[in-house]
């Protein structure tokens, strides 16, 4: 216990400190201070209004658990603790603060990096490494204090399970309400400025451009941590749960060591990240491999003490730390545009929209099968380790680099800001080319980043499922049963309905936006020649609208369809609901984040200058396709993640109630 308060109390406070470095930074030039600061304020009101509705929803659920608590101990059924719904309200509080901190150091080191390009590139660079990985220690320092914490004092695991449930809901609510707004934005801003009225990307006389610089944040940063802080709690409860049953009180804080382990080697990943070697990209590959290597000894040390020399438990971890490798390899092959795949899809769209379409999805659909495959693989060989617990050590092993991760995902819609501070401000020549060979990049870490989150849920959401199977005391699923098979099928269909409603929001969100943009552009004399000001305000209000009213329905969904499945159906119909889902929503999001990468990246390198570069037919054809991308990878995709482990957090609340019925 003392480790791993050591290592949250580290974590947190050299998140503080890189943050305080981070703001302390000059930047002196006033244009890039003043966009700034309005893609800060953008950012703010959108995550104030959002919180606001996220609250009210938070004290209903809150309500619920405590009258249910009440209800069940008056009728002697004692086993759903009255502290749940306060670790539930603690997990929502952890999991909201670490994204508010993270946008917000985000969002300051922005113009800092745009500041420090002037001079170099190395300085650029670790500002918004740094940037990044402040939000990536808030979110493991939080997640592991408060998983541990909680474990350590109450030794009752629903009530751990509630704090679970808590950072589910928020990361629910950010990464659909982030993800509604941003893409919302960038549609409106693309289809408009840059295929009707011909301007550059990031241009400032694009209404819409404030706005989707906006969306980078609460949706890349402020959404991604959230994602990752409630995979990395929810995979640290299914491995105490599952180990706290196995092996005893003691022997079951191993995981918790392990990520204890993952936070200082992200801490001295940093020492090698410190100047840019090469490139930026190979300098990002060092820390995190000398990140992995230092988990790889250490917790085989730690694995040979604690269990006197059986190293079955380290074994099953890396298995996890290799598939984290396996995946970034696969999702850079089917989304770099230096990798064949993609100049297929580029290549599809001297043809029209139509044949870049069929490239992309047939490659998004192609990029499923082996990643499925690594995470089958993986799962089964960490279950001849360690039987369930295996698989869930395997969980934590893949997500015991979570702080690294969420750095180099903060990493790109930084520079990427900075890259728009840049040409919103005129700055050009060396300036301009470092920035935007920083961005290039980071266009490559999100997309690693994406595939990272993806495979994280789907083993966080295997380890809830065998972390359920074990509280429920099921030996075996029944596949001729048919509230089995009804399961299934509703976990299956589930993730269908949840994409459709949130494509269905960005496209009204998307349908106001470029109506508003065309709007100014007809109305406001002078703004097509710069001349005038855009009234950049009321689109950052469109988008802040159309994500709150579409964050209702997605949360409704996740949480109402297990708890249906459950007390109508049993526990054996819910178990079905979990697996069905699992399957279903691990290879469709892998096919929206990897077609909607792809049709971006054929894109970008149209305009590096193939097949005819900007103003082609070709390069018209692209755009198209990378605006329908934007929802797939940016919306759709990455909010599969986390429907997958919400349902699993709520299966384990409820499984002390369903077993009696």
């Amino acid at each position: 216990m003392v480790v791993a308060v050591s290592a949250g109390t580290a974590a947190l406070v050299s998140a503080i400190f890189l943050s305080i470095r981070i703001l302390r930074a000059d930047v002196k030039d006033e244009r890039i201070a003043e966009i700034s600061e309005t893609i800060r304020k953008g950012a703010k009101v959108f995550l104030h209004r959002q919180y606001k509705t996220v609250t009210l929803f938070t004290v209903i659920l809150f309500l619920l658990l405590l009258f249910t608590s009440f209800s069940l101990e008056k009728a002697n059924l004692g086993q759903f603790d009255e502290l749940v719904p306060f670790s539930f309200l603690l997990g929502a509080f952890f999991s909201a603060l670490s994204g508010y901190i993270g946008m917000n150091v985000a969002v300051h080191a922005n113009s800092r990096c745009t500041e420090a390009a002037k001079k170099e590139m190395n300085a650029a660079f670790l500002i918004a490494l740094e940037g990044g990985l402040a939000t990536g220690l808030f979110v493991a320092g939080f997640g592991l204090l408060g998983v541990s914490l909680l474990y350590f004092f109450s030794k009752n695991m629903n009530i751990v399970v509630g704090f679970g449930f808590g950072t589910a809901l928020i990361a629910l609510f950010a990464r659909v309400g982030g993800g509604i707004y941003t893409k919302a934005a960038d549609i409106g801003a693309d289809l408009v400025g840059k295929v009707e009225v011909g301007i550059p990307e990031d241009d400032p006389r694009n209404p819409a451009v404030i706005a989707d610089q906006v969306g980078d944040n609460v949706g890349d940063v402020a959404g991604m941590a959230a994602d990752i802080f409630e995979s990395y709690a929810c995979t640290l409860i299914a491995a105490l749960l599952i180990g706290w049953k196995i092996m005893g009180e003691d022997k079951a804080m191993f995981p918790v060591m392990i990520q204890s382990l993952g936070i200082f080697a992200s801490l001295i990943a940093l020492v090698f990240m410190k100047k840019v070697t090469r490139s930026p990209f190979r300098t990002i590959n060092n820390g995190v491999f000398s990140a992995g290597i230092f988990i790889a000894i250490f917790s085989a040390v730690l694995t040979w003490f604690m269990f006197e020399g059986n190293l079955s438990s380290y074994f099953a971890v890396l298995i996890g730390l290799v598939a984290i490798i396996l995946l970034a390899l696969l999702t850079q092959y089917y989304t770099s545009h230096k990798m064949p795949p993609v100049k297929e899809v580029a290549k599809a769209s001297q043809t029209g929209p139509a044949t870049n379409f069929l490239a992309g999805m047939a490659l998004g659909l192609e990029s499923t099968a082996m990643p499925v495959i690594v995470i089958c693989a993986a799962m089964l060989v960490a279950y001849e380790f360690g039987g369930l617990y295996g698989i869930a050590l395997a969980a934590i092993g893949f997500l015991s680099v979570a702080p690294l991760v969420v750095a180099i995902d903060a990493y790109g819609p930084i520079v990427d800001n900075a890259s728009g501070i840049a040409e919103m401000t005129g700055i050009r020549g060396k300036t301009r080319k470092r920035l935007e060979e920083l961005d290039s990049v980071g266009n490559t870490t999100k997309a690693i980043c994406k595939g990272f989150a993806i495979g994280a849920a789907a083993l966080a959401a295997i380890s809830l499922f065998a972390a359920y199977i074990e509280d429920t005391g099921i030996i075996a699923l029944e596949v001729t049963d048919p509230r089995v098979v009804t399961g299934a099928f509703i976990g299956s269909m589930l993730a269908f309905i949840f994409c459709s409603t949130l494509l269905k929001a960005v496209g009204k969100g998307a349908f106001t936006m470029v109506e508003e943009v065309r709007r100014q552009f007809e109305e406001i004399q002078g703004l097509r020649e710069g001349e005038a000001k855009p009234d950049y305000e009321r689109c950052i209000d469109i988008s802040t609208k159309v994500a709150l009213k579409g964050l209702l329905l997605p949360g409704i969904l996740s949480i109402s369809v297990p708890l249906i499945i459950g007390f109508s159906l049993g526990k054996e119909a819910l178990a079905g609901l979990l697996l069905g889902n699992v399957a279903t929503s691990f290879p469709l999001a892998l096919f929206l984040a990897h077609s909607g990468t792809a049709w971006d990246n054929a894109k970008k390198f149209i305009e590096a200058g193939e097949f005819g570069g900007k103003g082609t037919e070709a390069h018209k054809a692209a755009v198209i396709g990378d605006t329908v991308g934007d929802p797939f990878k940016d919306t759709v995709g990455p909010s599969l993640d986390i429907i997958m482990d919400i349902l699993g957090t709520i299966a384990l609340l409820i499984a002390p109630i369903i077993v009696l019925l």
